[in-house]
């Protein structure tokens, strides 16, 4: 059996958007709300800094049982001992990262259009695909073009990789996007501009992982 999220909710902890709060305290936030997976992106940090937030981030998920993604860096995933590592199109290839990381470990790649979609399906080497942006977002400096909901519904028929969805998705929006086909949504400044982040994950865990939510392709 291939990689099944263990949640709807896919938490991405980035220190350069959580409103005056630390990495630290986001992501302890959302392992109280029962988040079981979360993915550190620190896409201006240096090496060393990144390395201490990842092994702090590393040691609270295994606390709690919950699964950790670094973003880009394979080398610090493999440091840290990560579950895994999230890439965009422009980091290191999906090939490399296997072979620096192995079987077991969990590999999603982002992707922005259809053909980029099929191509992860083909090559075989990820677990799952990032699909964005759904929505127009501010948390990405230069965004991709928008595909709405019909984008995402054309690219869940074309490929049978888990999809997170991403990109100006709110709580107000999630149900929508993952009835049009993503298997999971990550919402980064709607959790992290929230007055209370830990009242807004343990929400957002009993909404999405109901069982009222039907998706339009099951794993």
């Amino acid at each position: 059996m291939g990689f099944v999220f263990p949640s709807c909710l896919y938490v991405i902890v980035d220190p350069a958007g959580v409103a005056g709060r630390t990495h630290l305290e986001l992501a302890r936030a959302a392992l109280a709300a029962g988040v079981p997976l979360l993915q550190l992106r620190m896409k201006h940090a240096d090496t060393r800094e990144f390395i201490d937030c990842a092994r702090a981030m590393r040691a609270l998920c295994t606390q709690r049982g919950a699964k950790f993604l670094v973003n880009d860096r394979v080398d610090i995933a493999v440091l840290v001992d990560a579950d895994g590592v999230h890439l965009g199109q422009d980091d290191l290839s999906p090939g490399l990262a296997r072979h620096w990381l192995g079987k077991e470990k969990i590999i999603g790649w982002s992707t922005h259009n259809l053909a980029q979609a099929k191509a992860a399906q083909v090559a075989g080497l990820v677990d799952y695909i990032g699909v964005g942006p759904i929505f127009p977002t501010s948390t990405k400096e230069r965004p991709d073009p928008v595909l709405g909901l019909d984008g995402l519904r054309e690219i869940r028929a074309a490929v049978d990789l888990p999809i997170v969805a991403i990109g100006g998705i709110t709580p107000e929006t999630a149900r929508e996007v993952l009835a049009a086909g993503a298997d999971a949504v990550a919402m980064i400044g709607a959790i992290a501009h929230a007055p209370d982040p830990a009242a807004l994950l343990k929400e957002l865990r009993v909404l999405l992982d109901g069982p009222t939510v039907t998706k339009s392709k099951p794993l």
